[in-house]
């Protein structure tokens, strides 16, 4: 009998111990249990290590890939613009997205338009941008650009080349637009004289930051001698070389009422004689008609007595004056020319001794509404934007003369074939 109670006591405290030893007991056990097996097979080995590892290293390419992504090639872009019809009502500018800038990055890198890009000026412009870091979208028609001005940028994943007319719309997100869409010399602007006239005036922007490049035509035939930005100018209406003339103002004042009605940040550059590499071999202006003639030895053509004066500077220096004016917070107009001041006969004694002193003159009776004085102050320039010409004519006019010899042989031995 007391066999029988001491081995169902025995049985029955084995049945309490199986009952918490079991994984599905609900009793809790008085005596410490042993580690989980997940946490005991993390711990051992050195397993836990790893994992820390592995947080860390993902934690950190979730900050930096943000930033990272800022950096390449489809950074944002916050300014949409549209060249379109300027009967249309005022846009209302999109909003900014910023991100922030890793440390050592000096500047962000800006998408930006220039439309007659493929021409003289607008060409050495987009060298300019493209060597600093920025992306390019060129806008052109090529009525009188090239693209033998721009070809050692194709294939540049920072370039585009669009085949467009500006007096058609386009939609396009950038931050900057220069706007230099125009024929500038008399032989092109004459040949279509109402088209000259809607290309000023159909350049419309959505909030990205808009430069007009206008002209010394604006002051017409000055009766101001150097000519100042307050001065209004001297401008026959109905002339031959009005389209330009007045073109360029009613570019000028719908930049100004874009201004002032819808807070688009503008700026107005005034031009004044340019020369360099790259320009139209037969386009009228003096510099390169000079400058063509003399290679081809042919008489150099002067209109009138030659004592009208003119005021020539280096395209390089029109460039980083654009640049500079675009980058200041100032809206304008600025002269941007070189004040150095030559007749129309002194000229052509400089083209002399830089190509052949035998060359000939020819004179021409003069042209309608030829200005007879035309020089820029520059102060206001020089003051806010710390700008002011660098390369004086007889430095730059042998690096024109190199260009135009090359391509006027290399137009000769074309006809030869």
């Amino acid at each position: 009998m007391k066999l029988h109670k001491q081995s169902s006591a025995t049985h029955k405290r084995d049945e309490e111990n199986a009952g918490q030893n079991s994984p599905y007991s609900s009793k809790t056990s008085k005596h410490p249990r042993s580690l989980p097996r997940s946490i005991n097979y993390i711990v051992k080995e050195q397993r836990l290590l790893f994992i820390l590892v592995g947080i860390l290293i993902g934690s950190t390419f979730f900050i930096l890939q943000p930033t990272l992504s800022r950096l390449g090639p489809q950074e944002v872009r916050p300014f949409p613009i549209s060249i379109a019809s300027h009967n249309q009502q005022f846009p209302k500018p999109f909003g900014v997205r910023t991100g922030r800038v890793p440390v050592g990055i000096g500047r962000r890198r800006l998408r930006i338009v220039v439309t007659g890009g493929s021409g003289f000026v607008g060409s050495h412009l987009v060298d300019k941008l493209i060597d600093r870091g920025d992306e390019v979208i060129v806008i052109d028609n090529f009525f009188t650009g090239r693209k033998d001005n721009l070809v050692h940028h194709f294939g540049n994943p920072r370039f585009e080349l669009i085949r467009h007319d500006v007096v058609e719309p386009i939609l396009l997100e950038v931050d900057q637009i220069y706007h230099l869409a125009c024929p500038a010399s008399p032989v092109h602007y004459k040949y279509n004289p109402v088209k000259t006239i809607i290309s000023f005036t159909r350049s419309k922007f959505f909030g990205a930051k808009f430069l007009l490049t206008s002209t010394s035509e604006v002051y017409g035939d000055p009766l101001e001698h150097p000519q100042k930005e307050t001065y209004w100018g001297n401008v026959n209406p109905i002339g031959e070389r009005s389209c330009y003339d007045e073109g360029k103002r009613t570019a000028e004042t719908l930049t100004m009422d874009y201004h002032r009605g819808a807070g688009v940040e503008v700026r107005i550059a005034r031009i004044f004689n340019t020369y360099g590499p790259r320009m139209c071999l037969d386009d009228g202006r003096v510099v390169s008609n000079f400058v063509a003639q003399a290679i081809r030895k042919q008489p150099m053509t002067v209109y009138g007595d030659g004592k009208q004066t003119r005021s020539f500077q280096y395209v390089s220096d029109l460039v980083d004056g654009l640049v500079a004016l675009m980058e200041s917070e100032h809206v304008g107009p600025f002269n941007l020319g070189n004040p150095g001041e030559f007749t129309m006969l002194e000229l052509a004694e400089v083209v002399k001794e830089t190509i052949d002193s035998s060359a000939t003159i020819e004179f021409r009776p003069n042209t309608a509404d030829d200005p007879h004085m035309r020089k820029p102050d520059i102060s206001k320039a020089k003051e806010l934007l710390n700008w002011e010409p660098k390369v004086p004519l007889r430095e730059g006019l042998p690096r024109m003369v190199s260009d135009f010899r090359n391509r006027i042989l290399n137009e000769d031995e074309g006809k030869g074939h």
